[in-house]
């Protein structure tokens, strides 16, 4: 298990890697540094550099306050509506990231329902615009992490500070925030990451302000210009890497704020103090609520400003391929949940089952990915595959490729929670199967199997979402037989057809929360309980 899995992750991780480091050296005169030299004296290149920390390390910031202060409302506050917030502030995960820029567009743009109902004249196309939308599409997930920091606590430590006179103010600086400094830095690299890598907002709405996961799509779709593509795309991967070094080098810093002893805090009613996070959640839950549902007023209208009239004329899709890549990226997103399921938790399973120097090796090629930009992955499938003779270039130009790109780009986050869940089982459990002379196949499937079966559904749906919406990592590998719903919201807003942009956007949603309810829905009809599919 450890090799086919291990085998799996050196094809569809390594290789892309060592294609794009290869190809980031070669030149037309042989082997060298020339690509980037040549990137690094051209001033262009170090403006749209420049251009990529800053709204990474602004957004960032932003992000990261806005979410702890909406997450410590939902963990630590007893105000009302804490579900209905939970739910309003995962929905920019449910759609391709280009929504949020689309929202910004109908709201703020020149001809956006600001601008026309008051008479102003904001430009929103630049840095403010990529700012934020990215924001916005990265806040659900800082807001995940951080509230699953303060989801627990010791209450004996506040019990000990108000005893000592310590205020409010002092409590949540001395307590709250030491005992979810892990989280904060977990939240951050995630963000930051995010954040430089998102190719989908600043296309739609960035204008002439460009950063570099546009600039490599420009360099390899718009030019044909596969080298400095692959210079880019290192430039990419270097900062994601140091912030997965830097996320493992304070986790293994961090101890366990919740012992056997501790005493669980639980949030006491306070009326000023709910009612002032309450607000303040409001306020967060209308900016997400108010770019979705703007996207989704518009897809009704029949023509975006000027006939605001009801009509369901941009859902007859009458665009090149109709509706064929909503139906191609349902495929490709159940093909995706199918082989997570199978190779994901495979993995996983191997790790957790064979302590040996060998499961060392796949733990890191498993957690790898999380430090590989979608779009540069998406660039090494095309170096490393798309070459006659290949062992995988049979499966290129088909839906095939782009689910195993969306399996690898996302294999780090399905692969840890596989991991934490199988880490919970006792191994007595093998001990006394093992014991009654069943073989290891047979504990996997008559006592593994039963047990993290929940794991293995909420890995699936995870792996589904996330391939309806992606849109960095296929990019590339997308083809007239191959077209994608989240690229075709790109292609319809290229071309100024918003209302059918919005359509698509609508339908991606749509299709997501069905699959979601439908899932729910079969799991109580088979008298099953208490099963998480998001988590």
């Amino acid at each position: 298990m450890i090799a086919a899995t291990g085998l799996l992750l050196v094809t569809f991780v390594l290789v892309p890697l060592w294609a794009i480091l290869k190809n980031s050296f070669v030149t037309p005169d042989g082997i060298g540094l020339d690509n980037f030299v040549r990137y690094f004296t051209d001033s262009r290149f170090v403006t749209i550099v420049g251009n990529t920390f800053e709204v990474g390390i602004s957004v960032t910031l932003t992000t990261m306050v806005l979410a702890y202060g909406f997450a410590y409302a939902i963990q630590r506050t007893c105000m009302p509506l804490r579900n209905v917030l939970r739910i309003v502030a995962l929905l920019p995960i449910f759609s391709p990231s280009l929504v949020q820029a689309l929202g910004l567009q109908f709201l703020l743009g020149r001809n956006g329902l600001v601008n026309r109902t008051f008479g102003t004249e904001i430009d929103i196309y630049g840095f403010w615009g990529i700012y934020i939308a990215d924001v916005v599409y990265a806040f659900p997930h800082a807001f995940l992490i951080l509230s699953t920091a303060l989801a627990v606590a010791d209450a004996r430590l506040y019990e000990s500070a108000e005893s000592l006179g310590a205020g409010a103010w002092r409590i949540f600086r001395t307590v709250t925030l030491p005992g979810t400094r892990y989280g904060l830095a977990s939240a951050g690299f995630v963000v930051f990451t995010i954040v430089i890598t998102d190719f989908g907002n600043p296309v739609v709405i960035g204008g002439n302000y460009s950063v570099l996961a546009v600039e490599i799509y420009n360099q390899v779709s718009g030019q044909a210009n596969f080298a400095m593509g692959a210079v880019i795309g290192v430039l990419l991967l270097l900062p994601a890497a140091l912030a997965m070094i830097g996320e493992k080098w304070i986790s293994r810093r961090h101890f366990a704020s919740v012992t056997a002893q501790s005493v669980p805090l639980a949030p006491q009613p306070n009326r000023a103090r709910d009612t002032a996070w309450l607000i303040y959640s409001l306020l967060v839950a209308a900016v997400i609520l108010s770019l979705v549902a703007i996207v989704i007023y518009a897809s009704f209208v029949r023509l975006w400003p000027y006939n605001l009239s009801f009509s369901l004329r941009h859902y007859e899709f009458d665009v090149q391929n109709g509706l064929q890549p909503l139906w191609t990226s349902i495929q490709v997103a159940i093909l995706t949940a199918v082989i997570s399921m199978v190779f994901v938790t495979g993995a996983a399973y191997a790790n957790h089952a064979f302590p040996m120097r060998a499961s060392r090796v796949l733990y890191f090629l498993a957690i790898l990915p999380a430090a590989v930009p979608g779009m540069v992955l998406g660039l090494g499938y095309i170096l490393a595959f798309n070459t006659p003779g290949q062992p995988i270039y049979w499966m290129y130009d088909t839906i095939l490729i782009i689910a195993f790109c969306n399996v690898y780009h996302y294999h780090a986050q399905g692969f840890l929670l596989a991991t934490t869940n199988i880490k919970q089982i006792s191994s007595t459990f093998d001990e006394a199967s093992a014991t009654l002379g069943a073989t290891k196949l047979k504990t996997v499937w008559r006592v593994t199997l039963p047990i993290i079966w929940p794991t293995v559904l909420a890995v699936g749906v995870f792996f589904f979402m996330r391939a309806m919406v992606t849109l960095s990592a296929v990019i590339f590998l997308i083809s007239p037989s191959t077209q994608l719903a989240a690229v075709s919201v790109l292609y319809l807003d290229d071309r100024g057809a918003l209302n059918q942009a919005a359509a698509f956007a609508v339908c991606i949603m749509a299709t997501v929360v069905a699959f979601l309810v439908l899932a729910q829905i079969a799991l109580r009809v088979a008298g099953i309980r208490g099963v998480s599919l998001v988590r």
